[in-house]
């Protein structure tokens, strides 16, 4: 067990180093992060791993520990069914190309998820939306590398992609080593060389992305990590970055709070901007 003051410690660097608030009820979620941590730098003395992290030593493996990265590929389908058959399309028949930031990369599914949305309505459309790019941040360093890899575990039964696509096409796969019946995919080349992952802090005080640069910000899961704040905090320095006209996607639960009067819903937690937030 761990005393109320090491929680408390843990919670505090978890908010400095990374913006994530873990309120009292995150008590057990803590505690278990802290077992985490032991293990990955083989020691029993929490209080003296806790001072080498406030010391500035071992942040990216305690923002590793610490950072939640539950993902899938197509997750909330129908955002990538708006993707393909709105925005997409607009960028085919406008011929003006599509720049795309993915705000939450953790460990690749959504950025190649969008990908293959883009890929597939290319075949769709029967013209290439050849002039795209996407970009694709997280703060942890390790499911970064893993995005980057583009290696997953596969079950042939899983249903996480939509009907419209065709995974054979995206990813080369073998036999998984140890689980009989499934499989281990790689994302092919041509796909992977079309993002690039970089490590970025959406708390960081601004970003590396010039006023109105993206057609696209995808934004899902992740505000619900922050106080109410702090996510206002990043939706207007994301929503600099988004051209008029373009669309932010927000997961399930989140909403566009502050910018609501720049927005105009266009779906489910679908929002075009309509006017500059000032």
């Amino acid at each position: 067990m761990y005393s109320a003051r090491q929680l408390d410690r843990a919670r505090s660097l978890a908010y400095t180093h990374s913006g994530i608030t873990l309120g009292d009820n995150k008590d057990v979620m803590i505690a278990n992060r802290l077992d985490k941590l032991k293990r990955s730098l083989n020691s029993d003395d929490i209080d003296a791993l806790l001072a080498l992290v406030e010391r500035g030593e071992h942040v990216e493996t305690f923002v590793s520990t610490f950072t939640t990265n539950k993902t899938n590929f197509f997750r909330e389908s129908f955002h990538f069914d708006d993707l393909k058959e709105r925005v997409i399309k607009q960028a085919i028949e406008s011929a003006q190309g599509l720049k795309i930031y993915c705000s939450a990369a953790s460990t690749g599914e959504e950025p190649y998820s969008i990908l293959m949305t883009i890929e597939q309505a290319n075949v769709e459309y029967r013209t290439a939306l050849s002039n795209y790019s996407l970009i694709a941040t997280d703060i942890d360093l390790d499911v970064l590398k893993h995005a980057e890899n583009g290696i997953y575990e596969w079950n042939k039964n899983a249903d996480d992609f939509p009907s419209w696509i065709k995974p054979a096409n995206y990813f080369k796969r073998k036999p998984h080593p140890t689980k009989e019946g499934d499989y281990l995919v790689k994302v092919k080349d041509n796909l992977s060389r079309k993002v690039r992952f970089d490590q970025m802090n959406l708390m960081s005080a601004s970003y590396p992305f010039k006023p109105e640069e993206f057609d696209v910000v995808f934004c899902r899961n992740v505000l619900i990590y922050f106080n109410q704040d702090d996510q206002n905090s990043i939706l207007k320095k994301l929503f600099k970055t988004l051209k008029l006209g373009g669309t932010l996607y927000l997961g399930h639960s989140e909403s566009p709070l502050g910018l609501a009067p720049f927005v105009e819903r266009c779906g489910q937690n679908i929002f075009v901007k309509t006017k500059e937030y000032l």
